[in-house]
């Protein structure tokens, strides 16, 4: 394996399709010429409330607009409460979903729940995704209002088992998005992950939006490169 991974890399993930990521964080995201995966699943309350949450069009218009769409699983349930067939079915509907919505077939995965097995791992390589993002856990503990984790390294970590390095929430504050960028070195990449902006339905995934425009500035200002995940293949070759 060849890895090209540059310092100040950074990986911009977000969870379950909320509205306010298109219509507040997907703005400021073209401004600042960065890209991101926008990971969607027809769980939680997706189908029922197209005030909190996207629609497809709105999904397809993100894709247009050049960001990445990803896998989330239709019903949002952890794969440790799922067979490997109940969650290989959850991942072909959203693949048919998108298909259907004129959307290219995800290449990326995103464990709800930031919780992951051994089954669920090698149902997604069967499935024949690239990388799948996790959360912080087990390297760092799992804190529900946002956390710490580990920094991705391709020779350390599966591409199915990408970790989370800043989850944001209530207790993740500019300190902690900070030490995140700090992590972007020798070969690492730090991995971001936000859910809505604001987030109405689910307060301890909550990002206010004055403290996300602070971070996509600082990134926009020191230079960072900012990338959806399945980008990733351009600093990873598999040598002969």
């Amino acid at each position: 394996m060849s890895v090209s991974i540059p310092d100040g890399l950074v990986i911009l993930t977000f969870d379950d399709g909320v509205k306010s990521q298109k219509t507040f964080a997907a703005p400021i995201l073209r401004e600042c010429g960065f890209n991101a995966t926008f990971y969607i699943t027809e769980g939680l309350n997706f189908l029922t409330d197209k005030t909190r949450y996207l629609t497809w069009e709105e999904v397809r218009e993100l894709r247009e607009c050049g960001f990445e769409i990803g896998n989330h699983t239709r019903q949002h349930k952890s794969v440790a409460d799922q067979s490997p067939e109940e969650l290989l079915s959850d991942i072909h509907h959203i693949d048919h979903q998108c298909n259907h919505s004129g959307i290219p077939l995800p290449t990326t995965f995103c464990y709800p729940g930031y919780i992951h097995t051994p089954e669920a791992v090698a149902a997604l390589k069967k499935r024949g995704f690239t990388f799948a993002r996790r959360g912080t856990a087990p390297e760092y503990p799992y804190h529900r209002e946002g956390g710490r984790g580990p920094a991705y390294h391709p020779n350390q970590h599966d591409p199915l088992l990408v970790p989370t390095t800043g989850a944001s929430g209530p207790r993740w504050n500019f300190d902690d998005f900070a030490w995140s960028l700090d992590q972007a070195q020798q070969g690492r990449a730090a991995v971001l992950t936000f859910h809505g902006i604001p987030d109405l339905d689910h307060p301890w995934v909550h990002t206010e939006p004055a403290f996300f425009e602070r971070c996509m500035q600082h990134l926009a200002d020191n230079g960072h490169r900012v990338i959806a995940l399945c980008e990733l293949t351009n600093y990873i070759t598999q040598e002969s």
